[in-house]
């Protein structure tokens, strides 16, 4: 739950009823288990896990203000079904002061442990055994339903990736008169069942103005209506998010009904709804009533070109979109030629087609209708290779969205001379912060064509040219353009699965590394059939890492580390406090600490 605190009265005094701005009990997002591991080593103890009688209480809390509870259960699995074989972890509650299950010596089960992390409070789980986790999966939903009496002015509540949801959301929508404020219910990955499908539609009957967001539930699919239908003629909702549902054409027809009493939207997200393409009529239709929408993504939906008609149809009511997602549908290939409806939008800021299959007609829609695009922030169009050799007017034309922010045409087979007009382009692109040209080969040996942008560029914040057959003469002219003081803002260099380059280049470049301070993340990996041995540059390399304040992380996967350089890494090790990473993906592995 966030909170803010207690607010003061006009004559200066405190008021007594701690006020609830947006409560909510969010699903946490877990790192991996090495990151896990490399920051709570030395705050986990091993203990029984003794639900029964050691269950934390309500009445711990010494008020509703000072009360936090956050639960997830985000599991680690070897396939998206597996129980067998997983490490669940989640955090069982965090109360105000005192942990709610002190730790125990060690567990001698063989099939389960439980840890215990001082410093957040949180209890983990780790375990094999499938009658154990039933059992505490009935465990933290009887604790949410305990907590809920206590929360009548909450606002947001997630609870998204917790298996324990499903089969028993019955239970929890039984008691949702008790937080009769609620705005926002998010259940996201919960493994819904039908069953909870229709007791959350039952429910939803005394909230139907109750933002809500079930994705990456399947069996969600064909159930639609049993949810939805509570929905009124101009509801205030604003953003259902139906991602990855497995919606049928059924669902697919019911959305565009929903959509004309949907006055009010302003986010509609199908993406991974692979299903409702043969339906896209009726959701075309429904899409010309909500004048509001800001953002529309259908990414992986199985478009077809009629869908790009049928959609170019309702863009022209759609005067107030922002962003537009129609990535990974590659049967739209050429579905775009003559269809005008992109140019009315004229607020359009972000356009993803990548992964879209386009083809030389879809390539001249697009070169048309860029000019009206003076709002244009984000492009994407990367992995279409088949518009690589007929791109260069479209390349030409961004000279024309001088507000352009991120341009993303990774794998694209760029030629020369679309490499060359892209270059002249982006001399007039002054706000650009993310561009990435990875996989394009004839970037190698013509970087030079990008010296003036690189200058100009003061914004700069991502560059990525993995695999670009980057030549000697490519590193030392980024080097130089480093020594010069420019490329100032830059966070995120990729020049990863470039073998090319000599040992000689690597030393000037990382000589002059050390003055990109806001560098946060370095790649400089080889491609998997690579091995070389580092040269002189890893000393220097080393040397700048103590002067990057910010840097997290330096890829350097299948550089392999002689003994006299490992004697330096570990000098290294014990000079520095703070969490460097060096990726040696698995090779050889390494975590410094940064300077403070």
């Amino acid at each position: 739950m966030s909170q803010t605190g207690n607010k003061s009265s006009s004559d200066g005094e405190t008021k007594p009823q701690t006020l609830f701005v947006n409560k909510c009990i969010r699903g946490s997002k877990f790192r991996s288990p090495k990151a896990e591991n490399r920051k709570e080593s030395n705050d986990l103890k091993t203990t029984a896990f003794r639900p029964s009688d050691e269950t934390p209480k309500p009445n711990m809390m010494k008020s509703p203000g000072e009360a936090r509870a956050r639960f997830s259960s985000k599991a680690a699995r070897k396939g998206p079904e597996s129980l067998h074989g997983a490490a669940y972890v989640w955090s069982l509650c965090t109360l105000h002061g005192v942990p709610a299950l002190p730790p125990q010596p060690t567990c001698s089960s063989s099939d389960s442990s439980v840890l215990y992390n001082e410093s957040n409070r949180q209890w983990i789980l780790l375990t094999t055994n499938h009658k154990l986790h039933v059992q505490i999966c009935f465990f933290l939903c009887s604790l949410l339903l305990a907590l809920l009496p206590s929360l009548p002015d909450l606002e947001e509540l997630d609870i998204s990736w917790n298996d324990f949801i499903g089969r028993t959301l019955h239970l929890l929508m039984q008691q949702m008169h008790l937080v009769s404020k609620l705005k926002i219910l998010r259940l996201g990955r919960c493994r819904l069942t039908a069953d909870d499908v229709r007791a959350l539609g039952e429910a939803l009957k005394a909230l139907p103005e109750l933002e809500l967001n079930l994705s990456w539930n399947s069996k969600v699919g064909g159930n639609l209506p049993l949810i939805l239908r509570t929905f009124r003629e101009g509801s205030k909702i604003q953003m259902p998010e139906l991602v990855d549902y497995a919606l049928t054409s059924e669902d697919g027809a019911f959305v565009g009904q929903l959509l004309l009493r949907l006055q009010n939207l302003e986010v509609l997200d199908l993406s991974i709804n692979r299903n409702i393409g043969g339906s896209l009529n009726s959701i075309a239709q429904g899409l010309k009533s909500t004048l509001t929408l800001k953002v529309l993504k259908l990414h992986s939906c199985g478009l077809s070109q009629k869908s790009v008609k049928l959609l170019d149809a309702a863009f022209r009511y759609l005067c107030e979109l922002r962003t537009l997602d129609l990535s990974c549908n590659k049967e739209m290939s050429g579905g775009f030629e003559d269809s005008p409806g992109l140019a009315v939008l004229e607020h359009l800021e972000g356009l993803d087609l990548h992964q879209c299959s386009l083809m030389a007609d879809d390539t001249m829609w697009l070169t048309r209708c860029i000019p009206f695009l003076s709002s244009f922030q984000e492009l994407d169009l990367s992995a279409n290779r088949k518009m690589g050799s007929s791109s260069e007017n479209l390349l030409s034309r961004l000279q024309f969205l001088p507000a352009l922010k991120s341009l993303l045409i990774n794998n694209c087979a760029l030629e020369s001379e679309t490499f060359t007009a892209l270059a002249e382009a982006s001399v007039h692109l002054p706000a650009l912060e993310i561009v990435n040209l990875s996989w394009n080969k004839c970037v190698g040996s013509t970087l030079k064509l990008l010296l003036e942008t690189l200058k100009l560029s003061t914004s700069l914040q991502v560059l990525r040219l993995s695999s670009c057959s980057l030549a000697t003469e490519d590193v030392a002219l980024l080097a130089s353009v480093i020594q010069t003081g420019h490329l100032a803002r830059l966070r995120k260099l990729d020049l990863s699965y470039n073998d090319s380059i000599c040992d000689a280049e690597w030393t000037i470049f990382c000589q002059n590394l050390w003055l990109l301070k806001e560098l946060t993340k370095l790649d400089i990996s080889l491609q998997p059939s690579a091995f070389q041995e580092r040269g002189q540059w890893f000393r220097h390399l080393l040397c700048a890492v103590t002067k990057l304040p910010e840097i997290t992380e330096i890829g350097m996967k299948r550089w392999i580390l002689p003994a006299s350089q490992e004697e330096e890494l570990e000098g290294f090790d014990q000079d520095h406090k703070s969490s460097i990473h060096f990726d040696h993906g698995g090779f050889q592995e390494a975590d410094f600490s940064r300077l403070n």
